[in-house]
């Protein structure tokens, strides 16, 4: 099991290393020490392995995952898991701004709270945060689940398209064109599955969260709606 220390290893040497790792790897379960709130650690993987990072990190860890998963054992900085394809990553403390931002796939679960902006311009990836989320989440949400076992901040949800925001607590306020919505079947089982993933399955239960999600009004502009842009 390799183990690296960012106090003596560049973080570029880190990286190249596990950049050239194939997808038939021996070395699956790699412990890194030391990262020092880095920016861009462990980004770009792509391969079934495991990375366990003890301390926090900076800007951007885990951008651009694919199948890797990488557990965090401190806080993380702005855009963690940015971009991200597939695979998980769990962060044990809280994350900054733009959390999953853009994120296609996967699965991001945050066991703290999140900043500003977790979501924004998610395109299919599951997000989970345990704690509360900051303004502006989901915006311009495209595809996913966010599920919300916290509060969320304001302006939630705005200019959504089709992801869907689960959240059991207070919502301070929703963005243009973000509504409640009925709890259909399909949508308890997305929450359900995404519930289970995160491993959370024993302390929550669907029953507990609010459905966020497009009103559909702002698909097609039209002039009774400028305001609302």
């Amino acid at each position: 099991m390799p183990v690296v220390d960012l106090a003596t290893v560049p973080l570029r040497s880190l990286n190249a290393d596990l950049h050239k790792l194939p997808q038939n790897t021996n070395e699956t379960h790699w412990t890194i020490r030391n990262p020092g709130g880095k920016h861009a650690l462990a980004v770009g993987l792509d391969a079934p392995v495991i990375v366990e990072i003890e301390g926090h990190v900076g800007y951007y860890c885990g951008g651009m995952n694919k199948e890797a998963t990488i557990v965090v054992s401190g806080n993380a900085g702005v855009g963690v898991g940015e971009n991200m394809m597939s695979g998980e990553i769990r962060i044990k403390g809280d994350a900054s701004q733009a959390a999953g931002a853009t994120g296609r796939g996967g699965l991001l679960v945050i066991e703290g709270d999140a900043s500003a902006r977790c979501g924004i311009s998610m395109k299919g990836i599951d997000i989970v945060v345990k704690g509360s989320i900051g303004p502006m989440s989901a915006f311009m949400a495209q595809e996913g689940n966010l599920v919300v076992l916290g509060d969320a901040g304001e302006a939630l949800g705005d200019s959504i398209y089709e992801a869907r925001l689960f959240v059991r607590g207070a919502v301070r306020s929703l963005g243009a064109d973000c509504v409640e919505k009925p709890m259909e079947a399909a949508d308890r089982t997305a929450l359900a599955g995404v519930i289970a993933r995160a491993g959370l399955s024993d302390d929550v239960s669907p029953d507990e969260f609010k459905l966020y999600g497009s009103a559909r009004t702002l698909y097609h502009f039209h002039v009774d709606n400028a305001s609302a842009y």
